[in-house]
């Protein structure tokens, strides 16, 4: 039986033990608080601070595991390399993970190296540069930690009095001991979307039908799939998510994300070397496999034949109104009152106000109306704790 260390136990990470324990694997999760969501459904847990190479170190010597699989940012990624020397597989590879961890390595790669068109952008590590870089590429933009998730740190900037604030903020939400920002060049994008991306052993490169996503403050609040976009530029995404995953080489799922003009124009934004928050859509079962299914498949080795599309499907956030040590109130009465709906609580063990708590799927018949799925999903995530998944965190 092959065992599989992964490295952050958060929703995504619940998601994917399950489907590996439903493929008969051993599961150790590991994070740094105790019974986070995965480690509730894995065979064993590890607490520590990922960002501690030593303690990481300990953790694999002490479980031996044959796969390693990242689900997180914050980690002490150049041990992963060390691991990978040993004979471990790191999904999808430690030089993946490496770049994909930090915004400066895999900007620069996709723009720099593959030619592939994004955002402008300059790095800061102090305000005098921050204030500098804002100057160059004017506002509106965009400013991000180096690395950080799920929108932390993140801000728009519309003139010289947001600059401080928005600094500090990234800096105060940056993850791991990264203390440098991003400042991009404000895209004003037609709409959003994800590529799911699965890379596998026998060479062959296989995508997801688009899903489409709303962020807020940079953090997913819904998604739908399929999302339409001209064949044309579904084409130009293909081809930077294949261009840009086959340079950081390795085998699974990735969630690239891409910007959509007014024009048409499709612009590379960021990739993430794992399963992608808006992917959750994929439990609705509207393609074959879910991305969790999929990742698992892609680097266990194990041939994927090909990825369809079967339902219209959509995701929308459940939040916390309130903070809380103790399990909320989750109320299903209404929501199962719908037909073709799902909830999956994710049974963290703390709560924030805004924090993300579960999530609400609906499907329906592929060409059935989007905007109406996508409105039903926001109303039953609405019903179960009370709050608007557009609330203000």
């Amino acid at each position: 039986m092959k065992k599989i260390m992964l490295l952050g136990s958060g929703e995504l990470g619940k998601e994917l033990v399950i489907a590996a324990k439903r493929a008969g694997l051993y599961v150790v999760a590991c994070d740094r608080y105790d019974n986070a969501p995965a480690m509730q459904v894995a065979d064993e847990r590890e607490i520590f601070s990922m960002l501690d190479g030593d303690a990481l170190a300990a953790a694999v010597a002490r479980h031996n595991p044959n796969i390693i699989v990242p689900e997180i940012e914050a980690i002490r990624t150049e041990r992963l390399f060390d691991f990978e020397a040993q004979g471990i597989q790191v999904v999808p590879s430690a030089k993946a993970v490496n770049y994909t961890m930090n915004r400066r390595a895999i900007r620069d790669l996709a723009s720099r190296e593959l030619g592939l068109r994004t955002a402008k952008y300059f790095y800061a590590k102090t305000f005098e540069e921050f204030k500098s870089a804002a100057d160059a590429i004017g506002f509106p933009c965009v400013v991000k930690p180096l690395m950080s998730s799920s929108g932390h740190g993140q801000s728009y900037v519309h003139n010289d009095d947001e600059l401080q604030q928005a600094f500090t903020e990234a800096m105060e939400g940056s993850r791991g001991d990264v203390r440098e920002v991003i400042i991009e060049e404000f895209i004003d994008f037609d709409s959003e979307f994800t590529l799911l991306t699965v890379t596998q052993k026998n060479g062959k490169t296989l995508f997801c039908p688009p899903i489409g996503h709303v962020q807020k403050g940079g953090d997913y609040r819904e998604s739908w799939q399929p999302y339409q976009i001209a064949p044309q530029a579904l084409e130009q995404a293909q081809h930077m998510a294949a261009e840009v995953t086959r340079a950081l080489t390795g085998y699974g799922l990735w969630g690239v994300e891409f910007f959509l003009t007014k024009q048409g124009e499709v612009i590379f934004s960021e990739l993430s070397p794992r399963p992608h928050d808006t992917g959750m859509v994929t439990l609705a079962h509207t393609t074959n496999l879910s991305e969790f299914e999929l990742h698992l498949r892609a680097f266990m080795g194990w041939n994927i034949p090909a990825i369809h599309l079967e339902h219209a499907g959509c995701s929308a956030v459940i939040l916390s109104p309130t903070e809380s040590c103790q399990p909320l109130d989750y109320h299903f009465d209404e929501a199962m009152e719908e037909d073709r709906t799902r909830l999956r609580i994710f049974c963290k063990p703390e709560a924030h106000v805004g924090r993300r708590m579960g999530v609400a799927l609906c499907y329906g018949e592929v060409g059935d109306d989007i905007d109406r799925l996508r409105e039903k999903a926001k109303r039953v995530a609405k019903t179960v704790l009370g709050t608007d998944p557009y609330m203000k965190k």
